[in-house]
């Protein structure tokens, strides 16, 4: 699948999340090129059928989506991987893995917008409609990699979690993320936790195919294994069958949220940098959380309390890792590539704590070190 000899690889970003696919057992991809995370599919493309996997070019994203929807339910572990326009097609079947709790991930590597936009310029102007793109109160995971190494690792989380809680999971990248090249030292197959939906434990006929666990995560059989299914857009009771009732709708919706609340510990994900004595914190995500970490550092040698909170999950929003932060520090700065979509979360859990500023950059260009160094020293 790849070394296995734990040599040193130069790997771009999006050749690390097809890596990171396949080491989560990912055996089929369906997706149509766009700039910028055509290589993800060109790699797949040629790495799946070495491990008994499917690659299928598709006609357009919403058909893409509907093939990874549909293999899911065949029990294989699915991905596509889009940009800001296909990600817009995609919203439609993307509510429909929600409400029939399909299993999946979806890449958007962000470029500038709205429409074709800025189609070769880093972007972070998906981050809400990832999370809301789709209409409807559904339940979502969104997750950020800001480097090489991220795109290997967290690929594989994103796709742990979409088992485990059986939900599509949202990886966000950028174009400067995706086509960043660094070294990095890929683990052994064996050494690496990769997580499988639970098969029901029951006979046929005993099956409940939306009976949720303990934790509120129904069992997943797949098609073909004698099991009897039915897949709808439509509210559903337990056997997958329409229902109006009110009691029923309340139960089900209920069940769909309470199943990531429950698990709120496991899936939100952070990273902290020099965070102990901070007096004024950086709360970044993607490839801006790189230069983040590089002002930090300067602004340490200058003899300023700052530190960094890379945010890996990005919804559900990871609250209690940003509060006590936010009661910590006196002045907290989200520099983003938009006008400011994590900011405004920051702002909704922070409850005049303490001062939060914002950077931001619409014009397709990067966010350098140097801009968010000079906005610490002025806090």
């Amino acid at each position: 699948m790849f070394n296995q000899e734990n040599k040193r690889l130069l790997l771009q970003g999006n050749e690390a999340i097809a890596y990171g696919a396949l080491a989560a057992g990912c055996r089929f991809f369906a997706g149509y090129p766009i700039t910028p995370a055509t290589e993800i599919s060109e790699m797949l493309a040629a790495k799946l059928p070495q491990v008994g996997g499917t690659f299928i070019q598709m006609e357009d994203e919403i058909a893409s989506m509907g093939a990874i929807i549909g293999a899911s339910l065949a029990g294989e572990k699915t991905m596509t991987a889009t940009s800001g326009p296909g990600f817009s097609l995609i919203q439609e079947n993307l509510g429909y893995a929600c409400i029939a709790e399909v299993p999946c991930v979806v890449v958007n590597v962000m470029r500038g917008g709205p429409s074709t936009g800025l189609p070769t310029c880093p972007s972070q102007g998906d981050v809400q409609m990832a999370r809301w793109g789709t209409h409807g109160d559904h339940p979502i995971i969104v997750m950020a990699v800001s480097s090489v190494s991220d795109c290997f690792s967290i690929t594989i989380k994103a796709f742990n979690l979409s088992e485990q809680y059986r939900v599509p999971v949202v990886l966000l990248s950028d174009e400067v993320v995706a086509h960043t090249r660094e070294c990095v030292q890929l683990p052994d197959q064996k050494t690496i936790r990769v997580v499988d939906r639970i098969r029901p434990s029951v006979p046929p006929d005993w099956y409940k195919p939306y009976e949720g666990d303990n934790r509120g995560v129904p069992h997943m059989a797949a098609f073909g294994d004698g099991y009897r299914h039915h897949v709808t857009g439509l509210v559903h009771d337990e056997y997958g069958f329409p229902t109006q009732k009110p009691n029923e709708v309340q139960q089900f919706q209920n069940r769909l949220t309470k199943k990531i609340t429950r698990g709120f510990s496991e899936i939100m994900i952070t990273k902290g940098f020099m965070l102990e004595d901070a007096e004024i914190a950086v709360i970044a995500y993607g490839s801006v959380a790189r230069s983040a970490l590089k002002a930090v550092e300067d602004a340490r040698k200058q003899g300023v309390k700052v530190g960094l909170l890379q945010l890996i999950t990005l919804f559900p929003f990871p609250r209690s890792h940003v509060t006590p932060l936010l009661e910590q520090c006196r002045a907290v700065l989200v520099p983003e590539m938009n006008m400011g979509q994590i900011s405004r979360e920051v702002q909704r859990v922070n409850q005049n704590k303490c001062v939060v500023a914002k950077h931001n950059r619409i014009d397709g260009q990067f966010i350098t070190p140097n801009e968010i160094y000079a906005q610490l020293i002025k806090l």
